[in-house]
């Protein structure tokens, strides 16, 4: 483990957490009120900042995991970048469905998924003079409450067998990748 980086928690799972429920209370809270045509062009807009503070806040984490054990920061980097690709794709759809050019699409898509590694300098420079050893709970707070609030409602909608034994395959599948890269990595 590098200096400046603790693998204590110090009550970031739940200050994580609640800062995600709070920031998306204040999201339903803000949401548009105009006509359905005027909040679509902001929404690409939305998606490019949304993303890129995604991104930032997410290289940060993985950074985090880094500076703990190398081995669990290329698991965490595999994990976020097996999400990032499908995640960056379908952004793009939308904003080329919101009338941007490819181009201009494809350039500031790019430019929203480079502030990850900026997150990740960020950290890296404040672990020199900080413990950011509370990023990592913190992160994990985040995941928690996005997997608590968004993903097991969604999945818990479709009530047909065989899309609900898919779900569980999947999610299966994703436990069994993390444990066979947690010894093959020999974390």
């Amino acid at each position: 483990m590098q200096p400046g980086c603790s693998s204590k928690p110090r009550g970031s799972v739940p200050l994580g957490f609640a800062l995600f429920f709070a920031l998306e209370q204040f999201l339903h809270w803000h949401h548009c009120h105009r006509a359905s045509a005027d909040c679509k062009k902001p929404l690409t807009h939305l998606i490019l900042l949304g993303d890129g503070l995604h991104n930032f806040l997410g290289g940060l984490g993985v950074a985090g995991v880094f500076l703990i054990d190398v081995r669990l920061g290329i698991t965490a980097w595999l994990a976020a970048a097996a999400h990032e690709v499908p995640q960056e794709l379908g952004d793009f759809g939308v904003l080329i469905h919101g009338g941007w050019k490819r181009t201009s699409a494809l350039l500031f898509n790019f430019l929203s998924g480079a502030t990850f590694l900026l997150g990740a300098l960020v950290t890296y420079a404040a672990s020199k003079t900080i413990d950011v050893g509370f990023l990592v709970p913190f992160a994990a707070g985040n995941f928690l409450y996005i997997g608590a609030s968004d993903l097991v409602p969604e999945v818990n909608k479709h009530r047909s067998v065989p899309t609900s034994v898919v779900h569980f395959v999947a999610f299966t599948a994703g436990l069994a990748l993390l444990w066979w890269l947690r010894r093959a990595l020999g974390a």
